[in-house]
């Protein structure tokens, strides 16, 4: 058996299945995103891709199938779909995965397409896989599932410890060991074993802290708005094909943005980190209710009014709002006293965090330098904000 030298579980024993699906174009391609897209703005070792933190999230899935006595092709199956669970990313991964959903219909999650034909499939069927198993495996679906994507998954697993370690920051540092040995099914549910509230905390706490100080940056947020919306502006300006966007890789996007007359100068920016600058950075309590919930379309209607009303260009307005607050891994089931339980209800740290959380959510409204005081006005007097 292979084995690959990782930065994070220094060597990761690699299967004849996963040494075929390393070599294949679908997997390689992911040697050209980037895992933490435009957070490499802010850390500059933040550099590592999403091909190696698919090698992670496939060794972790290895062990927690031979610790749950998961054998066979079953676990050959959890393996594959753990390797692949990133194959259905666009170019810079989430920033542009809104984009891919309104256009073609589909979550990066949702590879059936992806797996249902070609060299995957082939690689796949050549290991006695059925591909729409694997593809199913890979959405969650199914008892095996939850350990691809779930709220135990070991995606979550690896990703934490893999940005902290390339960002360089203390926060995302969970016991992933702990939590492998830990994990067991009870009626058919992945959960905790007894003992182990604290250990879902901590896991809990790093992601907590990993949103406030990585994963939800103000730098980051605004140079992923301005990509988001030069991504847009991309597809309805020239005859690129969603499909074809979506198999991007990151450089190929950026070049193709430089190479649009309508996202040239976005493409400008974001290439030299010239970014738009804070206009409004409002708490969650100064923010009416419906610019906090808006969907895409209300959004964009605030961008244009908050813009005619500062007399500046529609594109020179972003509004980000990112929702409402929420923190979906406090429903983690534990066994607490020979009972599943979930973790919001036996951990008093949950509603601190809560708490936290909303205390630390932001609407942004972005905008060029030269042009923030006509758009804070704007935005102060369209989106109806109370004092900051």
């Amino acid at each position: 058996m292979k084995a690959i030298k990782d930065s994070v579980h220094d060597h990761v024993p690699v299967c004849d299945l996963a040494a075929d699906l390393l070599d294949t174009p679908e997997l390689q391609r992911l040697r050209h995103i980037k895992q933490l897209s435009t957070v490499r703005l802010v850390y500059p070792s933040a550099n590592h891709t999403r091909f190696e933190h698919s090698l992670g999230v496939y060794h972790l899935a290895r062990k927690a199938c031979s610790l749950l006595g998961v054998e066979g092709e079953r676990a050959l199956a959890v393996r594959a779909a753990a390797l692949l669970h990133d194959v259905g990313h666009g170019p810079y991964g989430h920033q542009t995965e809104g984009i891919i959903e309104r256009r073609l219909g589909r979550h990066h999650d949702e590879v059936a397409d992806l797996l249902g034909s070609g060299r995957l499939a082939d690689v796949l069927e050549r290991h006695g896989l059925d591909p729409a198993e694997v593809a199913a495996l890979v959405e969650g679906r199914g008892r095996l599932g939850q350990l691809v994507a779930g709220e135990l998954d070991v995606d979550r697993m690896d990703y934490l410890v893999r940005d902290a370690h390339h960002t360089g920051v203390p926060y995302g540092t969970i016991d992933h060991s702990r939590l492998l040995a830990a994990l067991q099914f009870r009626d058919d549910d992945l959960v905790l074993s007894g003992g182990n509230v604290q250990t879902a905390e901590g896991t809990l706490v790093a992601r907590a802290l990993m949103n406030a100080t990585v994963y939800r940056h103000h730098v980051s947020r605004i140079a992923g708005a301005m990509l988001e919306r030069a991504g847009e502006r991309l597809l309805d300006a020239t005859d690129l094909a969603a499909e074809e966007f979506a198999r991007m890789t990151d450089d190929r996007l950026l070049a193709a943005l430089r190479d649009c007359e309508a996202t040239a100068e976005a493409a400008r920016r974001l290439e030299h980190r010239d970014l738009y600058k804070r206009a409004v950075w409002a708490k969650l309590d100064a923010v009416p209710p419906e610019v906090v919930t808006a969907d895409r379309e209300a959004v964009r209607s605030f961008e244009r009014d908050v813009a005619s009303v500062a007399g500046v260009a529609p594109e020179a307005v972003l509004v980000d709002t990112p929702g409402e607050p929420s923190m979906p891994e406090t429903s983690t089931r534990v066994v607490v006293d020979g009972e599943v339980r979930r973790l919001a209800d036996e951990s008093p740290l949950v509603e601190g965090l809560r708490a936290a959380g909303r205390a630390q959510w932001r609407l942004g409204v972005y905008a060029p330098e030269e042009s923030l005081p006509e758009v804070e006005a704007a935005a102060e007097r369209v989106l109806g904000l109370a004092d900051r």
